[in-house]
Order: structure tokens, then C-alpha cells, then sequence
């Protein structure tokens, strides 16, 4: 488990770098803080640390090349302003890096790549071997094709996403806010900063504020869903700002910048780190406090005495979640039955399947060997 003390260790990084960080409020390219940020990477790379860049900035730089001053508000504009700036933005990337002795390989991810499971693993097997040849990889959201279901949301997400495919040791997202604060600091001078988050409660959640700046996408509420995807898959993570100067470096020698959430100690195999952050929701089912115990205790497969609520439409083998009495998420795992064939048998012992269905599946609805604790 990675913490500020042994930080330094992390040997494959993902480091995620925002739209506010990369433009100026212009809306166009700060190239002096993008060479920063290329020079930082690059000396990490020669100290022998693999590293991946989820970057923003595609719709900025291609508005900055179509001569657009607002930014555009349909999916069509969007995804046109997007096509021209992930050319741009991946010749500026590569000009600087070669500069620093560095060779980068452009890698456009959707939704799609993640929900299907041989697109996932294809997605790892070529990161991966980007990796091993000495490529720093450079990943953005295909917003020129993505629609609004197959868009993964945003890159801090993407970011989290990444480093659950490539198994990173550690996640840094730098962004316009210097991390997690007790509230919102831009309103409240009392506010202070939290230098560590050992564990992501309701309070935490609702310390995240809506979007950040106008040129972002990506609130403070979208970095803390990263860093649950990320310490559920024992990643451990760091909102930082990126305005400053030798974050990266300040960060890997254990200095106590911007917030660090700890990762658990749990490091996924492929296939549950797929169907726990790949898959995509397809509905939930709400357990009792004993179901509850058992899954959260031991991984224990779910049955169908323990479920007392089903919510959403759903079909067999699609992935759901585990619910407690409370509404908290315990867990995730493909179901070995349809939303209509659960609300049926809810509440009822295994011996009773067969005679409420007229068949029986399985005994387990969820089988612990396809579910994935998420507490």
C-alpha cells in the first residue's frame, strides 16, 4: 500500500493533466507549462519509471486553430473542434518530448473499449507493449467519434479507467484546485485541505463541488468517483494542482501536496478489474443488513434470500451492483439471473427457486468467483 511515506516506489504512473492546466484563460495552449510538465515526465522516464499521460485539451487546441473564441456547445461542434486539436495537441506533445530524448504514442479510447471485454484486454495488450518499448503513451477520450453513450465522461474517469488496464501503482490528477478541501474555498476562507483521505465516506462525497473552471468538464466530483475506482483496485491516487511548478516531484518525494487517497491493499486480476470498472451498471439490487455482513465480511456470493429490492431492467450475465440497507455500493458482479427472474425470488431460500421460476439457474444470483467487493 502506497502512502506518503513510501510513495516514491511507484513504478508505472498514470499522470492525468487538465484542460485549465494545459490552456491559458484565453482558451488557448500555455505551452510554458506544457514544456514543464514534458520535462517533469521525461526525467521521471529516465529514472526508469513507466508513465502515462491522459491529457485534455483537444477541444481547446482545435478551438484555438478554427478561430473559435467560445467554446462549442453541440456534440457535432464538439467532436469537429476535437478531430483538429488531437492532431495539434498530440504535434506539440511530440515535438517537446523529442526534445527530451522521449518517443510518445497517441491511443484514443471510448466506452466501448472498456464494456467489451475483448476491446479491454486488446486496450491493455497495447499499452502495455507501448510500455515495455520505452513509448510514453498519450490517451484521450476519441471525442471525435465518441457519442454520448460511448463517451466515458470525462478524463479524470479515463484516468482512473487507464490505470486499472495498465495495473499503475499510482494515479496523479492535476488539475486547477490543490486537492480536497473541508469545503469550498473559493467561498469559504475557513476551509482547509485534507493532505490524506483514508477512506471515501458519504461526507467525502459531498465535499465534491460541480464543475471547476469554464474551459473544464470535470468537477471535483468527477476526481473523487476516480479515486474510488482507483482504490478499489489497490491504485493509489493524488489530486494535486498543476499550476505548480515540480508537482510531480514534489509528490514522489513524499511532500505533503495536494490530497492523497491511499490505495487498499487488493490489486485486481484483469477480468474483475473489467467487470468492476469496465462493465458497464445495468441495474441494482438492495440486500439486508445480515447479506450485507456476509458480502462485505468475506465475498460471499449473493442468494437470493438476502435481496429485498431490485431496481432497473436488467438481463442474465449483465454486470449490477450490490446495495446495503443504506443504498451504499458493496459490491459489483454479473448476474446469473434477469431483473424480472430476481424480483420474484427475492427473499426466498435456494431450495425455493425451482418452484417460484419453474427452473433454477444457479443457487447464487451474483457467484462470488464473478463479483467484486467495492468497500
Amino acid at each position: 500500500m502506497l502512502n506518503r511515506e513510501n510513495i516514491g516506489e511507484a513504478q508505472r504512473i498514470v499522470v492525468k493533466v487538465g484542460t485549465s492546466t494545459l490552456t491559458h484563460e484565453t482558451g488557448k495552449l500555455n505551452f510554458f507549462r506544457i514544456e514543464r510538465l514534458v520535462r517533469e515526465l521525461s526525467d521521471l522516464v529516465n529514472q526508469g519509471k513507466e508513465i502515462v499521460l491522459v491529457s485534455s485539451g483537444a477541444v481547446g487546441a482545435g478551438m484555438e486553430r478554427l478561430g473559435l473564441t467560445e467554446k462549442p456547445k453541440t456534440i457535432p461542434e464538439k467532436q469537429a473542434a476535437a478531430a483538429v486539436g488531437q492532431g495539434v495537441l498530440l504535434h506539440v506533445y511530440e515535438k517537446i518530448f523529442a526534445e527530451y530524448g522521449q518517443t510518445v504514442g497517441q491511443v484514443l479510447l471510448t466506452r466501448e473499449d472498456s464494456v467489451k471485454r475483448s476491446r479491454y484486454v486488446n486496450s491493455r495488450n497495447t499499452l502495455l507493449q507501448l510500455l515495455a518499448m520505452g513509448v510514453i503513451p498519450i490517451i484521450n477520450e476519441n471525442d471525435a467519434v465518441a457519442v454520448d453513450e460511448l463517451k466515458i465522461g470525462d478524463n479524470d474517469t479515463l484516468s482512473a479507467m487507464v490505470g486499472t488496464i495498465v495495473d499503475a501503482d499510482l494515479i496523479i490528477i492535476l488539475s486547477d484546485v490543490d486537492g480536497v478541501y473541508t469545503a469550498n474555498p473559493q467561498t469559504n476562507p475557513e476551509a482547509k485541505l485534507l493532505s490524506e483521505i483514508a477512506e471515501i465516506t458519504p461526507e467525502i462525497d459531498e465535499l465534491a463541488g460541480g464543475p471547476g473552471t469554464m474551459r473544464g468538464t470535470g468537477g471535483m466530483y468527477t476526481k473523487i468517483q476516480a479515486a474510488k475506482i482507483a482504490v478499489n483496485a489497490g491504485i493509489a491516487l493524488v489530486i494535486a494542482s498543476g499550476t505548480q511548478d515540480g508537482v510531480v516531484r514534489e509528490i514522489l518525494t513524499g511532500q505533503a501536496v495536494g490530497t492523497l487517497f491511499p490505495s487498499k491493499h487488493n490489486r485486481l486480476q484483469v477480468r474483475k478489474s473489467w467487470l468492476a470498472f469496465g462493465a458497464r451498471i445495468a441495474g441494482d439490487v438492495q440486500v439486508d443488513s445480515g447479506c450485507a455482513k456476509a458480502i462485505a465480511k468475506t465475498g460471499s456470493s449473493l442468494l437470493a434470500a438476502g435481496i429485498i429490492k431490485v431496481q432497473g431492467e436488467f438481463e442474465q450475465g449483465k454486470t449490477i451492483r450490490i446495495l446495503d440497507p443504506n443504498g451504499r455500493e458493496l459490491a459489483r458482479g454479473l448476474s446469473n439471473y434477469s431483473s424480472v427472474e430476481i424480483e420474484r425470488i427475492r427473499g426466498k431460500h435456494t431450495d425455493e427457486i425451482s418452484s417460484v421460476l419453474g427452473y433454477k439457474t444457479t443457487d447464487e444470483v451474483v457467484h462470488r468467483d464473478h463479483l467484486v467487493l467495492m468497500v
